[in-house]
Formats: C-alpha cells, sequence, structure tokens
C-alpha cells in the first residue's frame, strides 16, 4: 500500500467527529428517493486523481447526496456536473460526467480533496470539525512533491489550505491572501494559489458564478502549470 493509499485508508476510517458520524449515516439510512435503490457509501471520502499531480483541487465537503452516497468527490451532484465539465475543457480529464467510482473517468495532472472528508448538515462544517480534519489536508500536502497551483473552491477551502499550511510549518500568509473569486496569489512555498467561488447550486442557479468565469479559473490553472 502507498502512503498515499493509507492516507486515504485513514481518512475513510475516521470517527473524529460524532455529529458528522452521526448525519452521514442518517443520510445513508433515509436516502432520497430518487436513489431509494441506492447503497450509499455513508463515511468520509477520500481524494481522487493523478498521483502525479501539478495541481490540488479543494472543495468544501461531500454532499450529502452526492459523494456521501458514491464515494468519489463531486461525483454523483450538479457540483460535480460543473467541476469535471471544465476539468474536460481544459485537459485535465478524459470526459466530461461523473456518475460513480468505476466509471471511465481519468484525471490527469490534478488530485481533487476537500476541506471536511464527511457530509455535514447544511453544508456547513463546524470549526472544530475542520481543524479536525485538518491532519489530513496536511499529510496531503506534504506527500504531494511537485504541487504547483492549488484551485480551492470557496473561501472555506481557501481559509483550510493556509491553515493546514501554517501547521505543517510553511509560512504562506504573510502578508495574508483574500479570498476573491478569479484571484491568483504566488505563496511563499511556491505554490499559485488560485481561488473560485464554490459550484454549488446556491452560487451556479443565482448567476453568482457563470460557466464563464468557471471556465476562467480553469485556463488560469492551464497557464499556471509549467509546461501544461
Amino acid at each position: 500500500m502507498s502512503g498515499l493509499d493509507e492516507i486515504n485508508q485513514r481518512i475513510v476510517d475516521c470517527t473524529r467527529c460524532p455529529r458528522l458520524v452521526c448525519y452521514r449515516s442518517e443520510v445513508s439510512e433515509w436516502k432520497r428517493r430518487i436513489y431509494k435503490e441506492s447503497e450509499y457509501w455513508g463515511r468520509p471520502v477520500p481524494g481522487f486523481g493523478d498521483p502525479k499531480a501539478r495541481a490540488l483541487i479543494i472543495g468544501l465537503a461531500p454532499a450529502a447526496h452526492g459523494a456521501n452516497r458514491t464515494g468519489r468527490m463531486f461525483t454523483g451532484d450538479r457540483s460535480g456536473e460543473w467541476l469535471y465539465e471544465a476539468l474536460y475543457r481544459f485537459g485535465f480529464a478524459n470526459t466530461p460526467y461523473s456518475q460513480f467510482p468505476g466509471d471511465d473517468l481519468r484525471l490527469t495532472d490534478v488530485y481533487i480533496t476537500s476541506a471536511a472528508r464527511c457530509a455535514p448538515p447544511n453544508n456547513r462544517p463546524l470549526p472544530r470539525e475542520l481543524a479536525a480534519c485538518r491532519s489530513y489536508l496536511e499529510e496531503e500536502i506534504s506527500w504531494f512533491k511537485n504541487i504547483e497551483a492549488v484551485v480551492v473552491l470557496g473561501s472555506i477551502a481557501f481559509n483550510a489550505y493556509l491553515s493546514a499550511c501554517r501547521s505543517g510549518g510553511s509560512k504562506v500568509d504573510r502578508p495574508k491572501p483574500k479570498f476573491s473569486h478569479g484571484s491568483l496569489h504566488r505563496l511563499p512555498n511556491n505554490v499559485s494559489l488560485i481561488s473560485s467561488y464554490h459550484p454549488s447550486q446556491r452560487n451556479t442557479q443565482t448567476g453568482r458564478l457563470t460557466r464563464e468565469m468557471f471556465d476562467n479559473v480553469f485556463c488560469l490553472l492551464r497557464r499556471t502549470i509549467v509546461g501544461a
């Protein structure tokens, strides 16, 4: 088992947050009607992607009826449709669709992870729950040796990345970067931090995040990765 596999197994086995353990289990039992015949994953969701990645994509948390159902980040929900379509358009994925683990989706040069690994009620992990998950993000940051850029989807992911870097000993926020959609900050650890609004339905259906705005983020990522 590789080091990344070991990290992912620790994530899957995690029971640090009683509220989230209870919620993810309840969702998996009562299910959404359209998925009544599906067997829900109902556990913490590990990262997914290219082990040789030069870019990390950090989301907020698994969706209750998305990744909490399928067991793969951004798989089986509307946010994932936006993300994988964008990754496909800019050459980071071989298909614009992601329905379930084991389908034909393959990612190139990117690895997808999240600030929280369990589906939270109302998509809002508590500060102590984010803190409990931080060590996993620290481990991932340490394991990937070729990261040139990090795309954060939302301000919570933005702060989670900076906190994980600080905990790991990197001084990345002097002066502290500010979150704003489409911004790029070159950090002291030689990583380009690219910010985007999260492709949640709240953002996409209200027009706060448009396809053009989201595409611009991944166009920026494509230009940022050296030799991409």
